[in-house]
This record gives C-alpha cells, sequence and structure tokens, in this order.
C-alpha cells in the first residue's frame, strides 16, 4: 500500500509491465530445451502421477503417465469419446496390454535371464538386446545421450524402463524408418511425434505449447510399418561352446510375412485388426471444448491372439506393480478372445465311408495377415478331432492334451507336419522349431541355426518365389503336402492346410458324430523345459506362476457334424413313425416309447438343436424355425432309427 502512495499511476503500469516481461523472459529461460524437447524444469518432475501412471521426464522421452493429461480418461466426458459417451481414450485401452508391460512380463524376463546363463560372455549384449523392444524409452534415452548400455541391471529401478512399449515408442519413431530396420535398431525423432492426422485437421500449437512435441502424420503410422521394428527379429546366432556362427537366424517375421500376402499395401495392416478403426468423430484431447472431432479414430486395443499371460499378470498385479486395475485387464482379455476367433476358418466334410474307415476332411483358412500362430517362436496351435458313436463312445481321439497341458501324441523330438492322420497317436500341431548347429531342437534363441519345422498356416497369397520368403520360409514335411497353401487345382497361395483323416470304424455301421477344434497356446509347456532346468532370480518365480496356472488350451474355431451311416438295417416293425410329416409349426411327434434319445441334423447332416419332450406315446420334437429336411436319429436298445422330416413353410 505504501508503494502505491508513492508511485504515480503510470509509473505503477510500467513496474507491472516490467514484471511481466521479467517472469516471461525467466519462463522461456526455463523451457528453453536442453539437448531435447524437455526444460529444466520439466526435467525436475521425476515421479509424478497422472490418472495413476508415474510421469517422468528424460532428455528426449517421457513417460505414459504425461500423455494421460490429455489423452487419458476425460472427467467431463467430452475427449476421448465415442458413440453414445463411450471411452475410447487411448491410456486406459493401453494400460492392460502386453505392450504396455513388456517390461514386467514374468515369461521374457525369465527368458533373457535364460539366454544370458546359457551364453553367460554376451549376457549384458543379449539383455541390451532384448530391452531395446521391452523397455525402449529406457535404452534409447541412454543411447541417444551418449550414455552407458541400458542392461537388466538397471531395470527394476528405472520408471522409462517399466514404461514397455508406451507412446513414444511408436509415435516418435522416424516414419522413413518403418519396414527398413528391424531388430530393435529403432530411429527417433527428437521432439516430433507421428500420428495418423495431418497438421491441418489437428492443433499442434497445443501439444508444442505443454510439452514441447511438435505433432505430425506419419506414414509409418498410418501403414503399419512402425511395427516392423521390432516384430521383425534376427539374431547373430552362437555354437555350443558360444562362438558366433557367422550367419544369421530370422526368430520372428510378422512384417516380412504381412509383406508376403494380399493385404500388403492395403487398409488391411496391423492396425486393422490390433487397433480397430472407427468412424466416430473423437475430440483427442481433455478440455479442449473448441476442438472437432477426428475421425476415423484407431482403438489403441493392441491385443494378440493369447490370454494366457494376460490372466497371470492380472493375477499378480500387485506384485508386478502394474497401473491397471482388473477390470481393464478383463477387457483386453475379452477383446485377445474376441479377435483370436477372427483369425481362422474352418469346414469339416466327409468325403467316404466304408465299412472299416470313414474318410473326414479337415480344411483351414489362415485370416490373419501373418503367420498363424505368429510372433515368437513358442506359440503353437493344434487340431483336435474326436469321432463319437451314437452311445457316447469315443471312436477316434487325436490332438487332445493331458493333465500337464501337452499335446498327446506329440513326439519327440517334435511332431512331424501329417498331411494324413490314421492313428490317434498322430496330432496335427502348427509350430516353429528351432535346431543348433547341429540340428538338434533348441529353445535357446541365440543358439538357433537351422529351421527344422515350421508349418505355421501362412497368410492368403503367400508365396514360396516371394523376395521376403527366405526370411519366412516353410519348413519340414509341410513343403511336400500338396494342399499346405495351395488349393484343389494346385494354385498357391490359399493361406489354408486340409488335414486328411482316416478314421478307423472297425465294423461300426451306425451314426458318427465329429467335432472338430483348432486350439491355440501362448506358452506351450514342453517348450519352457531347456529354461526350467536352469534357476535365476527371474526364472524361479516365473516357474512357480506357470506351474500353478490354468494352460489350457484356448479355442480358434471348431465345426462338428454327423456322419450317418451307410446303411441302417432294422425289421419293419421297428421303423420309427412321425406324424405330422410334413409338418408346419415345427412340432413333430415320434412313436417310440422306448426311444433313449433322439437328436436332429439338417440335410447337410450337421447336428441343429431339437426340444424334446417325453410322453406316453412316445416323445415330441419342436424342429429348428428354419423350413427345410430334418433326419432324426432315435437312439434306442435295438440300436440307432433314422426317421425323414419335413417342415414347410407357414
Amino acid at each position: 500500500m505504501a508503494m502505491k502512495r508513492l508511485l504515480p499511476a503510470k509509473l505503477r503500469v510500467v513496474v507491472g509491465l516490467l514484471l511481466v516481461v521479467f517472469v516471461l523472459v525467466g519462463w522461456s529461460a526455463a523451457t528453453t530445451p536442453v539437448k531435447g524437447p524437455h526444460s529444466p524444469i520439466e526435467l525436475a518432475f521425476l515421479r509424478e502421477q497422472i490418472q495413476g501412471l508415474p510421469v517422468q521426464f528424460g532428455t528426449y522421452f517421457v513417460t505414459a503417465g504425461r500423455c494421460a493429461g490429455c489423452h487419458g480418461y476425460d472427467s467431463l466426458g467430452i475427449a476421448m469419446v465415442a458413440g453414445e459417451g463411450i471411452s475410447v481414450n487411448v491410456v486406459d485401452d493401453w494400460r492392460s496390454t502386453m505392450m504396455a508391460n513388456s517390461a514386467r512380463d514374468p515369461f521374457f524376463l525369465a527368458k533373457m535371464e535364460h539366454e544370458g546363463l546359457v551364453n553367460p560372455a554376451i549376457k549384458e549384449t543379449i539383455e541390451h538386446s532384448c530391452l531395446k523392444c521391452h523397455a525402449p524409452l529406457a535404452v534409447f534415452e541412454q543411447q541417444m545421450k551418449g550414455a552407458t548400455a541400458f542392461t537388466a541391471a538397471h531395470l527394476d529401478t528405472s520408471v522409462l524402463a517399466q514404461d514397455g512399449v508406451s507412446c513414444l515408442a511408436c509415435h516418435m519413431q522416424n516414419p522413413a524408418s518403418g519396414g527398413h530396420v528391424f531388430s530393435g535398431d529403432l530411429v527417433f525423432d527428437s521432439a516430433r511425434v507421428w500420428g495418423p492426422y495431418t497438421d491441418e485437421q489437428i492443433n499442434p500449437a497445443i501439444m508444442q505449447y505443454f510439452v514441447n512435441y511438435t505433432p505430425d502424420q506419419g506414414s509409418n503410422i498410418l501403414d503399419g510399418s512402425v511395427c516392423a521394428g521390432c516384430h521383425t527379429a534376427i539374431n547373430q546366432p552362437v555354437d555350443l561352446q558360444g562362438v558366433p556362427t557367422g550367419t544369421s537366424f530370422y526368430e520372428q517375421t510378422l512384417w516380412q510375412e504381412y509383406e508376403n500376402s494380399v493385404y500388403y499395401g492395403t487398409e488391411q495392416n496391423c492396425r486393422s485388426c490390433h487397433m480397430p478403426r472407427i468412424q466416430d468423430s473423437v475430440v483427442l484431447a481433455s478440455e479442449y471444448i473448441f476442438l472437432p472431432g477426428q475421425s476415423p479414430f484407431g482403438k489403441h486395443h493392441l491385443t494378440g491372439g493369447g490370454v494366457f499371460m494376460l490372466k497371470m499378470m492380472k493375477d499378480h498385479i500387485a506384485d508386478f506393480g502394474i497401473p491397471a486395475t482388473p477390470v481393464q485387464f478383463d477387457s483386453t482379455i475379452a477383446r485377445s478372445i474376441a479377435l483370436r476367433k477372427t483369425s481362422m476358418t474352418m469346414a469339416l466334410q466327409a468325403v467316404d465311408r466304408t465299412d472299416d474307415t470313414l474318410f473326414v476332411e479337415v480344411a483351414l483358412t489362415n485370416l490373419t495377415g501373418h503367420k498363424f500362430p505368429g510372433g515368437f517362436p513358442n506359440r503353437r496351435a493344434f487340431v483336435q478331432l474326436l469321432a463319437i458313436g451314437a452311445t457316447g463312445d469315443t471312436i477316434f481321439n487325436s490332438g487332445s492334451w493331458n493333465s500337464t497341458y501337452e499335446v498327446i501324441g506329440n513326439g519327440l523330438p517334435y511332431e512331424p507336419h501329417h498331411d494324413v492322420i490314421t492313428q490317434e497317436d498322430q496330432a496335427q500341431i502348427y509350430e516353429f522349431v528351432m535346431g543348433d548347429v547341429d540340428s538338434n531342437v533348441t529353445t535357446t534363441l541365440l543358439r538357433a541355426v537351422h529351421r527344422l519345422k515350421d508349418n505355421r498356416l501362412v497368410p492368403v497369397g503367400y508365396s514360396l518365389s516371394h523376395p521376403s520368403q527366405d526370411t519366412s520360409a516353410v519348413a519340414g514335411l509341410a513343403l511336400a503336402d500338396p494342399d499346405f497353401n495351395h488349393d484343389t487345382g494346385g494354385v498357391e497361395g490359399n493361406g489354408g492346410d486340409i488335414v486328411h483323416y482316416h478314421i478307423p470304424l472297425g465294423g461300426y455301421a451306425g451314426a458318427v458324430e465329429v467335432k472338430a477344434r483348432v486350439w491355440f497356446q501362448q506358452v506351450p509347456p514342453r517348450w519352457n523345459d531347456e529354461m526350467f532346468s536352469f534357476h535365476g532370480a527371474r526364472i524361479d518365480p516365473f516357474r512357480d506362476m506357470f506351474l500353478a496356472a490354468d494352460n489350457s488350451p484356448e479355442l480358434v474355431v471348431a465345426d462338428s457334424t454327423v456322419f450317418l451311416s451307410t446303411g441302417v438295417t432294422m425289421e419293419a416293425s421297428a421303423l420309427v413313425r412321425t406324424f405330422p410329416n410334413p409338418t408346419r409349426d415345427g412340432v413333430v411327434h415320434v412313436s417310440s416309447p422306448d426311444a433313449k434319445w433322439i437328436k436332429a441334423y439338417d440335410a447337410a447332416g450337421k447336428q441343429v438343436p431339437l426340444v424334446t419332450q417325453r410322453n406316453a406315446a412316445g416323445w415330441r420334437c419342436i424342429l429348428p424355425e428354419t423350413p427345410g429336411v430334418f433326419h432324426l436319429v432315435v437312439g434306442t436298445p435295438h440300436g440307432e432309427q433314422l426317421a425323414r422330416v419335413v417342415r414347410t413353410g407357414e
């Protein structure tokens, strides 16, 4: 107050303006980038929490918690919502994925330790190589600063590392490097982030002002090539003594498989399945009500087809320090199951039947843009086929599993690819089997030199003459299978396989119900045997969690049908009588009081739902609503009896 009395009004205005200038100059100096986009003030914030996520600024990178301030949950319900207010915020969709938890994944940590124990002389090199993809922010923060290489010794105490594959791990990659750099040798742009929208669609000044990053449209985001840097892994293997072989081994080649498919160069790329796009108009940043919505919008589901590891991490949220809730994990698990069910089609049919053999074909088609199963070489899929007689007895069983979740009939050292299966101890297993310098099976990645077997289903359009085929080669007996990736005319590229089953009947002449299933295992039990022969701080906890977990195979696709007998012989007095036949309302009375059960099949031989009620005169049955011809198979003490009934339209 004394100062106001002493200073004239004009002088007070001048002093005020000078103070404002001083503050602005000071703020400008404080926000001047240091080697990267972040100021000394920003670098002082180490563990601020935004929406439950840690915020740490490095010289070049910042954790996803900082992005959550704008792109996370909007309490106003304006930003990051679609349709009728459904939240599609990228942070909550991401935080319970394997991408977000790539540095916490207990299988990965155990496998990285295993590789180092097998090859102790290059342990730190192995760790650094693995962490380039599993903890990229920490690894490249160190590398871009010219500091010592980031290894597992730094992992547990690094907030940047624990952020896994977070926002900037993808959105800061230089678009020109997409599809050209592999094995985690990523190329990052300092202070620039890339997304799917142009400058004209968004307001770059907002991000520039608040986080000093300049947004731009990136071709690698649009065409999916941003994924290639980590989802192509090329190793330089060593022999059994740890001596480099001087060769390269292609551990996983999802990008090259995609290039060798009909989908390459189209809108159907990585993000089509793993980041499904919606046409809703979505406001991208919270608390900016003037921003227009953007469409299309890619949901950051980032799911694969497996849920075994997701369930394990959900069960150990506190142990792993995961900043996600069980409900968020449940959402990611549900999305993974839904995605897996879109990955393949199956057609089951009988081609012939004799007194002794039922000939069945299971035709599969891979609908993904890469091999199925794809990615890390431990994953496998297998076909289960059951043939069941009219009384419920199992006639044939191929591809089931035992109490340890291992496929029955999985031969040693590995089960070969089959074109024809005639015995129950044969199973069709789609997998990648690696061999060491002596061509013995190995699950140690750096000892893998040979492809002993790779019969994983290839994508539609895959060709053995494609330039990238050598990196993702089919190997083993699948190469000699005439209908592996070939149609009935011998034309290559159908992305499928037909497994031929010759089911021995042993004289059985009744109806046979055949059930075919394809199952998936993310972490098959036998694949861990080599790793579990070692002990370590990361291997032992994973072993305990793995052995305690439910590793039941996960269903991919299923089909079933009934193949009627070649001829049903019975006395005239034993014939089943049905009335009315035809039926208009679908109600049919079956005059067979001693019948034990009744099943219905359509004209193609596929079982259909049938409502049955027993009464004094026999059975009252209600057929499906769709008009057509139906076969009723009636189980009686005298054997199976058949009746043909017709349902007409109303």
